[in-house]
């Protein structure tokens, strides 16, 4: 026996499958976003699961967990979800937060 069979089929629409070729165009997307994006891609064109996986630079069990939330909820099931926490006082961006001056005090 080479091993577990897997059954997840990935069938896109067109729409779907132009949003996720956008994605890998695009150099305003996030990398970890384009990354899922051509997983699903790479699972469309009858990819097994750990080839997929290889290709887009995932593991196994991280690519299983993101083709099932793309079954579930769609294109929107691959954005991460939102983290708990304190708000970042300074952008990631290096430009201050909203209502900041992006001075602090000494003293």
């Amino acid at each position: 026996m080479q091993g577990r069979k897997t059954s997840l089929v990935v069938q896109l629409t067109a729409e779907q499958q132009a949003e996720l070729e956008h994605w890998q165009r695009s150099p305003t997307v996030p990398v970890g976003l384009a990354r899922r994006g051509r997983l699903i891609l790479l699972m469309d064109q009858g990819s097994s699961l750990s080839n997929a996986a290889r290709l887009a630079g995932l593991t196994v069990r991280n690519a299983r967990k993101w083709v099932c939330r793309f079954r579930e909820r769609g294109l929107a099931g691959l954005r991460d979800r939102p983290r708990p926490g304190r708000k970042p006082v300074f952008s990631p961006r290096g430009r201050p937060a909203i209502g900041q001056d992006g001075l602090r005090t000494t003293g």
